[in-house]
Order: structure tokens, then sequence, then C-alpha cells
């Protein structure tokens, strides 16, 4: 087999990572580089796209030169991005008409309140794109970006206004304007595309007074959205040709391709996302539902439950609490706390998100005892994300009736033993943990190899491996435990449930 390289590039909130594959899907080299979150006295969160991608073409080439293979021999690229974030831009100048609004930034509350005052437009929003009307979506950000960025009304009149997600921001820059694209794993998350029609809808354009023709060109996610040399660095420009937002991009990268199969990504929050195969399901249960990715001219959709605080509890609990001095010392103090200790952690410090989407609460810790200390709040600390994500399959089995035998998950947490063994316990489902960590970028490079036909779908994922953990806790222990956790759920949201 002739010796090539696809470059995978991971375009994340806190940063960028390129990473080199070589032709049996090996990782081979990695470099990272981050970038400014750019925060306000209003707490608004903003990113610089000219940085985004000058850090872009930067770690491309820092991972060349650190691996020293013949730059030559690079084919093709896959992106993955963060999904939510919004940038604006003159397709005149390819200059940003300010700072890109990032997913968690809520600055478009006000304006999607305004919007939401009637109930038909809510409505309407949900039953096209499935996705509750939030300020987390870009629409809501593109309309802000409309009313409040200089010279608009001039740019929408001579047609210049160029709005998008990252993907499409990079894929722009990367052909020198040339491209002007998106995917509709990307576009499925805005809240302007109709994700049964397949295209950008009219009336959610009108909604939001966002001009159609502002909007990238929605392609397959496995299709050539452009060429690109890194700015000269490459002797000839290599197509881009795999494209999914990085939640998609894990479930692609686990290899996730069927009706059934499940990832969940730890890291600040968490992604639980289940794919539901060709026909979406619209939750009764507090889901989102998008778009998985348009593959060999096939769409797959998704449901997707997204919990604020797993990883970042493990935080407050050493920066703010001080009972750790490292994430690495939860799996050992956890175990070694009381097994019976009835502690729970609802981690609701800026509400609850999926299934309960509950933003008027707060956190709370229930059910210590005399001889509750710092190992048992420990464990209640790392078993409150498992708890959380077991919320999030209980409402998928409940909206799709489909069985989940196993999950897929990544994330610095999973590297939590006993985080693990509780999350397939409390679960009652196997769970897997690959022995590599970039599975958004792994996602995005292996769909552009078998785009490219490069990689042989049947063989490819042959290069990661996987670690299982079984259930092995007695079944009335987690009845009794889940019934604890659900008390005081009911607790925090005022219910006399039982």
């Amino acid at each position: 087999m002739s010796t090539f390289y696809i470059l995978g590039v991971d375009q994340s909130t806190q940063g960028t990572k390129a990473v080199l594959f070589d032709e049996r899907g090996k990782i081979i080299g990695r470099c990272d580089r981050p970038h400014r979150q750019i925060v306000n006295e209003k707490s608004w969160v903003s990113h610089d796209p000219e940085e985004i991608y000058r850090n872009v073409v930067a770690v491309c080439k820092a991972v060349v030169e650190k691996t020293g293979i013949d730059r030559k021999k690079i084919v093709c690229m896959g992106i993955d991005n963060q999904r939510e974030t919004t940038v604006c831009w003159d397709k005149k100048t390819g200059r940003p008409v300010g700072n890109a609004i990032v997913w968690q930034c809520n600055r478009a509350k006000n304006l999607c309140d305004r919007i939401g005052a009637d109930p038909s437009v809510t409505e309407a929003v949900y039953s096209k794109t499935g996705l509750n009307l939030s300020p987390y979506y870009p629409a809501a950000k593109m309309a802000w970006m409309i009313e409040n960025f200089p010279d608009m009304e001039d740019k929408i009149k001579n047609h210049t206004l160029a709005l998008g997600t990252v993907d499409s921001w990079l894929i722009y820059k990367l052909t020198h304007g040339a491209s002007f694209k998106t995917d509709y794993s990307n576009a499925s998350r805005t809240q302007l595309f109709h994700i049964r029609n397949l295209a950008w809808d009219e009336e959610l354009c009108g909604i939001f007074h966002i001009p159609m023709d502002a909007l990238p060109e929605v392609c397959d996610s496995d299709s050539v959205f452009g060429h690109t040399d890194l700015e000269g660095y490459l002797e000839a420009p290599i197509p881009v040709c795999g494209v999914l937002g990085d939640s998609h991009g894990a479930l692609f990268g686990h290899h996730c391709l069927n009706e059934g199969d499940i990832k969940a990504t730890y890291g600040t929050g968490s992604s639980v996302m289940l794919n539901t195969g060709f026909e979406p399901f619209f939750s009764k249960h507090g889901l989102s539902t998008s778009l998985a990715w348009k593959v060999k001219g096939k769409v797959s959709y998704v449901l997707e439950g997204n919990i604020n605080y797993t990883g970042a509890v493990i935080s407050w609990l050493k920066d703010e609490l001080g009972l750790i001095q490292s994430a690495s010392e939860t799996s050992g103090l956890a175990s070694e706390a009381d097994e019976h200790d009835q502690t729970y952690i609802i981690p609701a410090f800026s509400g609850l998100g999926a299934p309960w989407w509950r933003h008027d609460t707060r956190a709370l810790i229930t059910g210590m005892s005399r001889t509750t200390g710092r190992k048992e709040i420990v464990k209640a600390g790392c078993e409150c994300a498992a708890y959380q994500i077991n919320d999030v399959i209980e409402a998928m089995r409940k909206d799709t009736g489909l069985n989940i035998p196993q999950m897929c998950v990544d994330g610095g947490p999973t590297r939590d033993q006993y985080l693990m063994q509780f999350q397939s316990d409390i679960t009652e489902i196997d769970i897997k943990i690959p022995d590599a960590e970039e599975l958004s970028v792994i996602g995005a490079a292996y769909l552009a190899g078998i785009s490219s036909g490069l990689y042989d779908e049947s063989r490819i994922y042959e290069a990661i491996s996987y670690h299982i953990y079984r259930p092995r806790m007695n079944g009335n222990i987690r009845a009794e435990k889940v019934f604890g956790w659900n008390q005081a759920i009911n607790m925090l949201l005022g219910s006399k449930e039982e």
C-alpha cells in the first residue's frame, strides 16, 4: 500500500487541533493551539474569527513539520467544528464584520423572548427544526448581528453579507472565497433549516429576518467543499471532502452509523447522541432532533440531549471546594467512599439541561448524613454525571422504543474508572471506551478518507480498539439509587411526584 496522509482539523470552543492520519487510519501526529475567550462585562462570549483561521493554518503547518512527513503526500482534509458558534463576514472583503458569537453566549435572549411571544411562532420553529426556540442556536445570534453590527443594511442591500457557522467561515477562507458552503449536520443546528424538506426555510428566515442569500449552500457531508493549499504551504491544492459538527464527528468516529447506535461525549458538559436512522423522531421528553449527516446521498437523524454540567462538577470540587487537587484523584476517592452513603449532587449551577430544561433552578446537595465526608461528596460529584446521562438515555428509550444495549463514550472524564463502571451499572448497558481521544476529528478525517475512496469503510475502524465496562450492580441496589436520584430531582423541581 502506498503511503498517503489525511489531514484532520478540529476547531473547538477552546482551541484548534490538526491531526495527521496515515493510510491505515492511525494518528501519527497532532498539534494544538488555543484561542482567546473574549468575555465582556455582560458575560457575552466571543471569538475572533481571523484568529481562529490563522490558528487552523498554523496547526496544519506545525503538525506536518512535527512529523516530518512529505507534504506532497497529504491527499485530502476533513473538518469538524464547534457547532452553534456564529460568524458574520463581508463576501466582498472576506473580513469579519464583528467577532463570532459563541454557542455559550445568550446575548440574543431578549430577541428570542420577543419572537417567542407568539406561541404559533415557537411551534413553527420546533416543528420544522426539531429545536426549541433559544438564543443557543445561530438563528437568534444572526438576528442579533443584523440588529447590532455596523452597516448591515448596506451589506444586505448589496448582497455581500455572509452568515454561517465556523465550518462555512473556514471553508470560505481556506478556498480564498471560492466556496461558501456548509454541511447538513451544521445546517440542522442553525434553527433556520427544515429538517424534513432538507433546505433553508423561507418562513423561518422571515421570522428571524435573515436574508436567505446570506446563508451558505448546504452540501452532503462527504462532498467536496472546495480545495485549499493552506495559504500556499502545499504545492498543490487538496480537497476538503468531509465536514461535520463536532458531536456528529464523534458519532461518525465511533462508527455509530446505524439506527440505535449511541455515543456520549464527556466534557465540561455532555452531549448524548442517538442515531435514529432515516426518519426523525420529534421528542416528547425534552430532547432535540437534528441531522446526523448526509452521506452517500442519504440522511440520518439523531436525538440529542445536552447536559450543562458533568466534567465541570469535578472542576468545582477542585477549584471551589478544594476537595481534590487533580481530576485524577476522583476515581480512587469515590471507590473508597461509603457505598451506602445516599448523598446526591444535582449540578444545576446554571439550570438543568436535557431532558428537564429548567433554567430557573439552582444546584442542590441532598441526602447527607453525619458520616458524609470528603470521599462521599467526591463520589456524588462523579455519580451525578452518570445519573444525568441515564436520564437522557431513558428519554431516548421512551421517544423511540429502541433497545440500547451499549454506548460508546469519549472525553477526558472517561479515564475515571469509577465513573465508567458506575455509568454502566446505573444505565444497565455496556460502556465502550476507545483507545484514542480525538473522536470528533477522527470522524471528520475518516469521512474524508472514505469520501475520496482512500479508506475502506469496512476496515478503517479497525484502527480503533475499545475497552468495555459491563453492568455488575445488583438490580435492587440500582433501583434504590435511581429512586433516590429521582426524589432529589423532584425536590429541586418542586414536584410532589414520587
